[in-house]
């Protein structure tokens, strides 16, 4: 995914401005996929026989998802780019992916799709951290 992303970011006319190519590419690449894993793992817990005991994760895992979709296709327009809003957006997702993580650590042990969120989710907040850092 990551090949497409960069390609797309060099094709733009105006280039990748936000931090730097190859951090704003996987960036958007952990942000897409991490929203992927937390609409997969909501939904795999709906299917749990105990789902009423995974409510709280499952509304973490759909809020974080709408998150990192947003801030996946944000970091994506490079025409313009409002460096306030980006840095906004970096830092929500971060928060968001964090705390989606620690909800699903707590329940790694007996589900495995939430140790994959939780794995897909600190990947996503580590690349967040790394562009805004990038960013300057």
């Amino acid at each position: 995914m990551t090949h497409h992303i960069s390609a797309m970011l060099e094709s733009h006319p105006r280039g990748a401005g936000t931090g730097g190519k190859d951090t704003l590419a996987a960036c958007i690449a952990a942000c897409l996929e991490c929203a992927q894993a937390c609409t997969a793992c909501a939904d795999a817990c709906l299917g749990e026989k105990m789902v009423a005991d995974l409510a709280a994760c499952i509304r973490i895992d759909l809020d974080c998802a709408d998150i990192c979709a947003a801030t996946g296709n944000i970091l994506t327009r490079q025409t313009a780019t409002n460096t306030d809003i980006t840095r906004a957006v970096l830092e929500a997702c971060r928060a968001a992916c964090a705390a989606c993580a620690e909800e699903c650590e707590q329940h790694s042990g007996m589900h495995e799709h939430c140790r994959i969120c939780a794995e897909a989710c600190r990947r996503c907040e580590d690349a967040c951290a790394a562009l805004l850092t990038a960013m300057g």
